[in-house]
């Protein structure tokens, strides 16, 4: 007998949350966050939870912050006596840091997935990681969803000729293999150098561009450095227009004011992170209804293989 369920959202999630609980079918519960004036958060549950299946979401944009909360609703969550703690964090901060590039670095997503598991989460759900092997930093259940599931239909609704697929970088073709297999377009890689990072001194474009739709698919864009700059080489080597599509809208800094001088006739994104502005440029697709059906199934010991969509 499945247990019954209740949606909880920190701080940062709550315009996020709020959607998944109405696509879910259920109110969201009544969470508390006191704020001390020295900046000590206190997340307490305002209805009783123990037996329950607690669906707990909180993105981790902006992150030190949304983390400490979130840790901290788990670690109440526990103290209640919740029969199963699932944590949802749509974006999971700290995902660029997987691997020591350097010496003395820290793996910052690997420090992640152990304080979210000390802290008592029983499986973590989240979408479109920088790097999958993340996933394996866990040893609890991990649910990667895919954001296909709501570009794929918009992109086929734009039914564009001469389509072609653009990864910003060598490490992203993957993904934009996925894409262009799926759209039956032809693929473009952008060969990127930084020499530091969020900047990037050059690119070469391989592949045919000329007299193609492009669209350049990527997880994240931060400050849209290389988003925009791709975009305008791309238009100067014959490219007929240049979409962008990410999962995940960090956009910091000068990142709007980027987009909007750009070559790109659109950004295409999710919103596991809120815009700080509004822009003409930049259209939101909502991926509520895949968490939604994703809490149904994991509360049913159902398989979530049919959301994504290949």
């Amino acid at each position: 007998m499945a247990s019954e369920v209740k949606i909880f959202s920190g701080t940062a999630s709550k315009y996020l949350a709020e959607t998944i609980s109405d696509y879910f079918g259920t109110k969201l519960g009544d969470l508390s966050v006191i704020r001390f004036s020295d900046g000590e958060i206190e997340p307490t549950f305002d209805e009783s939870i123990r037996g329950d299946n607690v669906f707990l979401i909180q993105s981790t944009f902006s992150p030190s912050d949304n983390i400490m909360e979130l840790l901290l609703m788990i670690d109440a969550a526990k103290r209640a006596s919740a029969k199963q703690i699932n944590v949802v964090m749509p974006y999971f901060g700290y995902a660029r840091q997987d691997r020591k590039d350097k010496p003395r670095a820290p793996i910052g997503a690997k420090l992640m997935a152990n304080l979210l598991t000390t802290a008592g989460a029983n499986r973590i759900i989240t979408m479109d990681l920088h790097a999958g092997q993340i996933q394996g930093f866990f040893d609890i259940p991990l649910d990667h969803l895919d954001a296909t599931a709501v570009f794929f239909p918009y992109l086929e609704s734009l039914a564009l000729e001469n389509l072609a697929i653009a990864s910003p970088d060598t490490g992203g073709t993957k993904r934009a293999r996925a894409y262009a297999k799926f759209l039956k377009a032809d693929m473009i890689v952008i060969d990127k150098h930084r020499e530091r990072a969020n900047q990037v001194s050059s690119m070469q474009v391989i592949g045919e561009v000329k007299g193609k739709n492009v669209i350049l698919v990527d997880d994240i864009a931060d400050t849209a450095g290389t988003l925009t700059k791709a975009a305008d080489h791309l238009m100067d080597e014959g490219a007929l227009s240049v979409r962008a599509v990410i999962t995940h809208p960090v956009l910091s800094g000068e990142a709007y004011e980027r987009i909007q001088k750009s070559k790109l006739l659109e950004l295409v994104t999710t919103d596991t992170i809120p815009l700080k502005k509004a822009s003409k440029k930049i259209k939101v697709l909502s991926i509520a209804p895949v968490f939604a059906k994703a809490f149904s199934k994991i509360n049913n010991y159902e398989s979530i293989s049919s959301l994504f969509i290949s």
